[in-house]
C-alpha cells in the first residue's frame, strides 16, 4: 500500500430543504387551511479518527466530498427527510488545517474522536407555520439554508512513543523487525525504507509501546538532500528518540561521531523542541570486524560530553535488552539517569588559574628567545618594504598601506632594540649607584678645598691691609715733591687766576 501523509480536499455540507406551500383540499371540507410541511436538514461532513487506518491514500484520488441535501417539505403536513451525515475516516494522528490560512483546526489524536468540518443547512419552514388568526391563508414558505463548504489540508503525524533516527542503511528496519512484529523491507543498500513503519513493541509486565521507523536522514536534509526531512513530522509526537549509529559505515567523511553531530544538526534545523527530547545513543553493527575499534573512540568522545553509548547488534541481538530497558524507563517513568555518564576529570577542563599560568609560561618562553633574531627579521622586513616602496608606483592606497607597514615594522624594531639595550641600561644604573656612593667623599674633598681657599684669601687680605698704611705714607711723601716740581716748570698765570688758589689754601688752613 502506498503511504500518503499529506493531501488537500474540498468538503461541502448538504443544503437544507425548502418548506412547502400547500392547502388542504378535501371533499366536504371548506377552507381547510395551509398544510405545507417543513424541509429536511442537510447532511454534515464529520471526520472520525480510525485506528485501523495508517495512510491518507483514499483522499489522494477522491478530493471532493459533498454531503446530501435535505428533502423539501410536502403537503398534508409532511416534512422533508433530513440527509445523513457524511463520515470521513482518517488515521489517528491526523491534523486538519485550513488550506488558505494554515490555521490548525483540530488534531485527531484519539481513536473515535469526531469533529464536524462542515455543518449541514437547516430546513425551511412550510406555510402551515405562518398561519395566524388574522392571516389564515399564508401563501409563502421559508427556504432552507446553504450548507458550509471549505478547503482543508490533512497532515498525518503517526502516533508513536519511540522514534528511530539514523543515516540510511544504519539498521533501523532490522532493529524494529527484531523488537516488534513489523516486517519492513530490509536490503543492503541505502534508502531501503521510503515510508515510515510502525511496530508494536511488547515489553515486560504487559507493557507495550509503539515504535516508528522513518527513512534515513543525511547531511543537508533540511535543504532537500536525499528524501529531505519531511518524514520527521512522524516522530514529533515521540517521547524518546533512538539515535542508531552505524559502526561499520564506509565512505568519505563517514565517522560515527560525525554522523551523530549531523543528526543533531538536522533535528535542530527542523525543530528545536524535537532536538531537546531525550535521546538514547545506540552503536549498531558490533558484529563487524572493525566496529570494536571505532566503538572505543566513539564512546570516549561522547563520554567527554556526558552521554552514554549502548553498543548493540541488531543481527545477533547483543546489547538489545539493556537498550530496551533504558528506553522503557525513560518512556514510562521519565527518568533519564541511564542516558548520561560522568565525564572524566580531564574532560571537565582546567581551571582558569592553570590556563593563566600556562599562558604566562608561553609568554615568558617567547620573550626569552634571542632578541637579535627579532632585530634581524625586522631589519629584513624594513629592507624589503623599502625596496618594494621604491619599485612600486606610488598610489594613495599603496602609500597608506606602506606607511602603515613601515610604522609597524619601526615599532617592532624599536621594541627589539629596547629589549637588547635593557642589559646596558641596567649596567648604567649600577654605575650610577656606585657613583652615588662615592659622592660623599668627593663632597668632603671639595669642602676642604673651599676652606683652604677661604683661609688663603683671608691671609692675603691681612697682608694687603698691613701694606696699605705704608703705601699711603709713601704716597703722601711723594705728593709735595710732585706739586713743587709742577709749580717750577709751569708758566706764570694771571693774578686773577692766583687769588682763588690763595683763598683755597687759606680756607684749608
Amino acid at each position: 500500500m502506498k503511504f500518503v501523509d499529506e493531501v488537500r480536499i474540498f468538503v461541502k455540507a448538504g443544503d437544507g430543504g425548502n418548506g412547502a406551500v400547500s392547502f388542504r383540499r378535501e371533499k366536504f371540507i371548506e377552507r381547510g387551511g395551509p398544510n405545507g410541511g417543513d424541509g429536511g436538514n442537510g447532511g454534515s461532513v464529520i471526520f472520525v479518527g480510525d485506528p485501523q487506518l495508517t495512510t491518507l491514500l483514499d483522499y489522494r484520488y477522491q478530493q471532493h466530498h459533498r454531503a446530501k441535501n435535505g428533502e423539501h417539505g410536502m403537503g398534508s403536513d409532511c416534512n422533508g427527510r433530513a440527509a445523513d451525515d457524511m463520515i470521513l475516516r482518517v488515521p489517528v494522528g491526523t491534523l486538519v488545517k485550513d488550506h488558505h490560512t494554515e490555521e490548525l483546526l483540530v488534531d485527531l489524536s484519539e481513536p473515535g474522536q469526531r469533529w464536524v468540518a462542515a455543518k449541514g443547512g437547516r430546513g425551511g419552514l412550510g406555510n402551515m407555520n405562518f398561519a395566524t388568526s388574522t392571516r389564515q391563508t399564508p401563501r409563502f414558505a421559508q427556504d432552507g439554508t446553504k450548507g458550509d463548504e471549505v478547503t482543508l489540508r490533512l497532515e498525518l503525524k503517526l502516533l508513536a512513543d519511540v522514534g528511530l533516527l539514523g543515516f540510511p542503511n544504519a539498521g533501523k528496519s532490522t532493529f524494529i523487525s527484531r523488537v516488534s512484529r513489523a516486517r519492513p523491507k530490509i536490503a543492503d543498500y541505502p534508502f531501503t525504507t521510503l515510508v515510515p513503519n510502525l511496530g508494536m513493541v511488547q515489553y515486560k509486565d504487559d507493557l507495550s509501546f509503539v515504535m516508528a521507523d522513518i527513512p534515513g536522514i543525511i547531511e543537508g536534509a533540511s535543504e532537500g538532500v536525499g528524501l529531505g526531512h519531511q518524514f520527521l513530522r512522524h516522530v514529533e509526537r515521540c517521547k524518546v528518540l533512538i539515535h542508531l549509529i552505524d559502526m561499520g559505515a564506509e565512505g568519505e567523511g563517514r565517522e560515527p561521531l560525525h554522523d551523530f553531530d549531523v543528526l543533531n544538526r538536522e533535528l535542530a534545523k527542523y525543530s528545536t523542541e524535537l532536538a531537546s527530547r531525550p535521546q538514547v545513543v545506540a552503536a549498531n553493527k558490533l558484529d563487524l570486524p572493525d566496529a570494536q575499534a571505532r566503538l572505543d573512540t566513539f564512546r570516549e568522545a561522547l563520554r567527554e560530553r556526558g552521554i552514554r553509548v549502548y553498543p548493540v547488534s541488531c543481527v545477533t541481538g547483543e546489547g538489545m535488552p539493556a537498550l530496551m530497558d533504558s528506553v522503557a524507563e525513560v518512556l514510562f517513568t521519565g527518568r533519564t539517569e541511564k542516558l548520561h555518564v560522568e565525564a572524566p576529570p580531564r574532560a571537565k577542563g582546567a581551571s582558569k588559574k592553570s590556563v593563566a599560568k600556562a599562558a604566562i609560561a608561553k609568554v615568558r618562553e617567547a620573550l626569552s628567545e634571542g632578541a637579535a633574531a627579532v632585530v634581524k627579521a625586522t631589519a629584513a622586513k624594513l629592507g624589503r618594504a623599502k625596496g618594494a616602496a621604491v619599485k612600486s608606483a606610488p598610489t594613495k592606497q599603496g602609500s597608506a598601506k606602506g606607511a602603515h607597514v613601515k610604522t609597524t615594522l619601526v615599532k617592532q624594531a624599536a621594541v627589539a632594540k629596547a629589549a637588547t639595550k635593557a642589559p646596558a641600561k641596567k649596567a648604567a644604573v649600577a654605575k650610577k649607584s656606585v657613583a652615588a656612593k662615592k659622592a660623599p667623599a668627593k663632597k668632603a674633598a671639595v669642602a676642604k678645598k673651599s676652606v683652604g681657599v677661604k683661609k688663603g684669601a683671608a691671609t692675603k687680605k691681612a697682608a694687603a691691609a698691613k701694606k696699605a698704611p705704608a703705601k699711603k705714607a709713601a704716597a703722601a711723601k711723594k705728593a709735595p715733591a710732585k706739586v713743587l716740581a709742577k709749580k717750577g716748570t709751569a708758566p706764570k698765570r694771571s693774578t686773577a687766576a692766583k687769588k682763588p688758589a690763595s683763598r683755597k689754601s687759606g680756607g684749608r688752613g
